[in-house]
């Protein structure tokens, strides 16, 4: 960053692998009313935690995979399939005209072999999971991709993947993606929110094959997804090409299938992912790295970005002693960023931001980290303030955590065209901003934390409300969540 004070990128994430299943928030009890912002249902389900993966119990597959090893991934690649096709062969009649079609033939490889095709491709090297269109079958590399993904979020990583892929088997024959004339990205995301209506169906307990907990369970599936996102497009990259689309976009697109089910899937199409993408940026520009130090001179900017925004009547103060939060006399410390609302002052442990600020060096699996997530969690405290100004809004339950989640979306989008303060300074959103404020809510939860920073139980809950706020308005998010 240089000394203008300019400022291109806001949020970021530092949560050990394991906190990406289990997250690192506190959680709160209670109960609530709507059955969709509920805090403590998922999309309706209850949200639990209990076991999530393969059943001890489950019945044989009813698939064989060719060229398969007979080892653990090829099992349970091969019972997600089986319990994916016992599923559509009830669900699609009810769905969409004609008749289901299973996939022709599973094709199990290890891309380290120089032996073996997929879709009249040579799988040497070929590090991926996939649908063929052309000839209606389904392949995964078991060396190398399922066998990471297993390794990191579980077996339920293993049936996400295959439940996409069989997604795009049942978008082709119901027509929804053609052949010809469908966008990548559009495909990708349809197949996406089939996933989450396969997924749902095992998170009710329905299948006879795996089990999926709506708690950490659900956080693995995800962080899967995350992991699987795409990277970032560079200046000189076009746009619209082989996108399979962001965290954020992909990981929305299976909350619409999980939650509303396949008719919302028929319904992403270009414009439809054009309209929720709005002006919010998915390119690097030119000299554009997305990532900000965390520091005071950077967190006194987004403070001032918000001010210029949102204009409160009393804008918070900062202040960098990270031992003031715990003599407010009427909220618990939540650092990295505590806001005291008897002070109207916002207390930030600044090396604690920063490390949450700080990229990660591990790219396994493309682990996300950046800047977002530590600016996220700044401005989810800052939004506490507003929430006062409005009156009457109770700050320390489970509504009020998800309300935060909302609004922060909420100001993510006011910085999408970039932001000018009254001293010449500049704050704007840059691609992946998004997907690293996806990342900590999985994981810290910070930035859907009530005024004592506590969280509800599931991840999805969270993103979901951030979504809401991202596509909505203040208005909306105090409506939502009341």
């Amino acid at each position: 960053m240089r000394t203008t004070r300019r400022l291109h990128r806001v949020l970021a994430v530092s949560c050990t692998l394991a906190l990406l299943l289990s997250g690192c928030a506190r959680m709160l009890d209670g109960t609530a009313v709507s059955i969709f912002a509920d805090p403590f249902r998922v999309g309706g389900l209850q949200a639990v935690d209990g076991p999530a993966g393969l059943r001890p119990d489950a019945p044989a597959p009813s698939r064989e995979v060719d060229g398969t090893d007979g080892g653990r991934i090829d099992q349970i690649a091969a019972q997600s399939v089986s319990d994916l096709e016992a599923f559509w062969t009830t669900t699609y009649p009810n769905t969409f005209e004609g008749d289901f079609r299973p996939a022709k033939a599973l094709i199990s490889w290890d891309p380290t072999q120089l032996r073996g095709k997929f879709c009249d491709s040579r799988t040497f090297l070929l590090v991926n999971a996939a649908y063929c269109y052309t000839d209606n079958t389904i392949g995964w590399d078991r060396r190398l991709l399922l066998s990471a993904l297993r390794d990191t979020y579980g077996d339920m990583a293993i049936a996400m993947v295959l439940a996409h892929e069989y997604g795009h088997a049942i978008a082709r024959t119901a027509g929804i993606t053609k052949r010809r004339g469908t966008p990548t990205l559009v495909a990708e995301q349809q197949a996406d929110c089939l996933a989450g209506v396969y997924l749902r169906w095992v998170a009710q307990g329905d299948s006879p094959r795996f089990t999926l907990n709506t708690g950490d369970g659900l956080n693995g599936v995800l962080a899967a997804m995350l992991a699987l996102r795409d990277p970032l497009l560079n200046p000189d990259e076009v746009e619209g090409g082989n996108e399979h689309g962001s965290a954020f976009e992909r990981i929305s697109a299976f909350q619409f299938g999980f939650t509303d089910g396949a008719d919302s899937c028929r319904a992403i199409d270009a414009q439809e992912i054009e309209q929720r993408r709005g002006e919010l940026p998915v390119q690097l520009q030119q000299n554009e790295t997305g990532e900000v130090a965390v520091s005071e001179e950077s967190v006194q900017l987004i403070i001032d970005a918000m001010n210029t925004v949102f204009t409160p009547a009393e804008p918070p103060r900062l202040d960098f002693d990270a031992a003031a939060a715990s003599s407010c006399r009427d909220a618990r410390p939540s650092p990295p960023a505590s806001y005291c609302p008897a002070t109207n002052t916002i207390v930030i442990d600044l090396p604690e931001l920063q490390t949450m600020g700080t990229p990660s060096k591990n790219q396994k699996l493309a682990t996300l980290s950046g800047d977002n997530t530590a600016y996220s969690a700044l401005i989810s405290r800052y939004v506490q303030r507003l929430q006062i100004e409005h009156g009457g809004l109770v700050l320390d339950n489970a509504a009020a955590a998800l309300r935060t989640a909302c609004l922060t979306g909420v100001a993510t989008t006011k910085l999408s065209q970039g932001v000018q303060t009254s001293d010449g300074g500049f704050v704007a959103l840059t691609a992946g901003d998004l997907d690293e404020a996806v990342a900590g809510l999985l994981t810290n939860g910070l930035a859907a934390g009530d005024v004592n920073g506590e969280s509800v139980p599931a991840g999805f809950s969270r993103i979901d409300a951030y979504r809401t706020g991202v596509l909505g308005d203040f208005e909306h998010c105090l409506a939502r969540f009341n």
